[in-house]
């Protein structure tokens, strides 16, 4: 199964991050891929939350949403739009990654459920709880010929979340992320293959990378690993492009049988 992550470095607009996103999508379907990942924040970055809140549309009514719906309907591929920063039916915001089908329709959503709420050594301070609600729910769906587990980010510092997605059948963990740099030079690569191996999955981390319109830096590095820790593509900058890896799913299943901790995984009392 043919896969492919865009690298991007999304604009302050929902207009200008489709025009961004739109050629590389089309270059990854016309280099064979049947399932595109973007990063988180594939929409719209923008730090000023004052003027983000404003930006903001339900996934309905979303500019770049609809313009990745409707190319993977004209391409007929599957999309995996990795976050999208959208408006809630309820008023509030969620950070929400949105699987669309060959068709151009839904095929699942995820609300990112940890809040990057860090005071990193740089300084910097990061409240995502003051703007966005948290998702309850994870979600495994059918994507072309794979199970797909969604998850965004910071979700990859919670090893539970990983487990529960492959026992609910996930074979292709997806980790959209738009990293800081201190902390993706820190831990960037080590947490996607400790995620990979823990749980026999191969796993899709799309990235923003450099420097953006509203000011923010990115640390990129995109990368596909594979059920046993191995890296199979990966940037090599921060750049935006295309990354494009053959996935064998049966992969997955040699992984797991040969260290079967999912199986062998006990209940116990903590202290």
């Amino acid at each position: 199964m043919r896969t492919a992550l865009l690298q991007l470095r999304t604009p302050a607009t929902q207009e200008a991050a489709l025009d961004h996103a739109e050629p590389l999508v089309r270059r990854a379907a016309a280099a064979g891929a049947r399932l595109i990942a973007t990063p988180e924040g594939t929409n719209i970055l923008q730090r000023d939350r004052k003027v983000l809140a404003t930006r903001l549309a339900t996934t309905d009514e979303d500019v770049a949403v609809r313009g990745l719906r409707a190319l993977a309907r004209e391409l007929g591929v599957w999309v995996l739009i990795g976050s999208a920063l959208v408006r809630r039916e309820d008023g509030k915001a969620a950070n929400r990654s949105i699987l669309v089908g060959a068709d151009g329709g839904v095929a699942a959503t995820y609300d990112k459920i940890h809040m990057f709420d860090v005071d990193l050594p740089t300084g910097e301070r990061i409240r995502e709880s003051s703007l966005y609600e948290p998702g309850e729910r994870l979600a495994v769906a059918q994507a072309d010929e794979a199970r797909v587990g969604l998850t965004v980010c910071y979700d990859v510092r919670f090893p539970a979340v990983f487990q529960a997605l492959a026992r609910g059948g996930a074979e292709i963990l997806t980790v959209p992320s738009a990293f800081t740099v201190p902390t993706g030079q820190a831990h960037w690569e080590v947490l996607l293959r400790a995620r990979a191996i823990e749980t026999g999955s191969f796993v899709l981390a799309p990235a923003q990378g450099g420097e953006h319109e509203d000011g923010r830096r990115t640390f990129g590095h995109s990368m596909i690993v594979d059920p046993w820790g191995e890296i199979l593509a990966q940037a090599e900058d921060d750049a935006p492009g295309v990354l494009l890896a053959d996935l064998d799913l049966a992969a997955v299943g040699r992984a797991r049988a040969a260290i079967p901790a999912l199986a062998n995984a006990r209940a116990f009392v903590g202290p």
